[in-house]
């Protein structure tokens, strides 16, 4: 087994931890996280004379929103990432397949989420979750088309000079 290949999915495997772990916390226990590091960003925000006019509750959703849609950012990337190497398909079947894992985590991290104390599953963070998984799969595969243009550019004109 290449070796580039069983470290990608590896780090795939450990982001899903990490988005488990995350969802298995309590409802008091993901509130008392969101709050901590909203104050942290607050009081951060503050010494740089960054007054938010927001209220806090409202800067706290606003984080959740992006935290769920950074995870998942994060997860499509790598989920891509492990698909390039897994098989010699094209970009884009790795890009549905990518997505397609990405947007399946996302639901079963809800429905694990509806058993947990004090939480709840909700269509909004799977949309939200589907959105981010989607940004950074296009992400990489835009560079990568690029990188392959440039490539492919940069040998013809090797070519030719030769």
């Amino acid at each position: 087994m290449n070796i580039k290949k069983s470290i990608s999915w590896l780090l795939v495997l450990l982001w899903m931890g990490i988005i488990f772990f995350l969802s298995a916390q309590s409802g008091p226990e993901s509130g008392a996280l969101s709050s901590n590091l909203t104050e942290q960003i607050i009081a951060l925000l503050k010494q740089f004379n960054l007054d938010i006019s927001v209220q806090v509750s409202s800067f706290e959703s606003i984080l959740r929103t992006n935290a769920h849609f950074i995870a998942y950012f994060i997860l499509g990337i790598l989920v891509f990432n492990a698909l390039r190497w897994d098989d010699a398909s094209p970009y884009h079947q790795s890009f549905i397949r990518a997505f397609i894992i990405s947007v399946l985590y996302a639901i079963s991290d809800e429905f694990h989420q509806y058993f947990v104390p004090e939480r709840a599953a909700e269509l909004k963070d799977v949309l939200v979750d589907s959105a981010g998984a989607l940004s950074g799969i296009l992400i990489i595969f835009l560079i990568l088309r690029i990188r392959a243009k440039v490539s492919k550019r940069q040998s013809q004109t090797t070519k030719s000079s030769a």
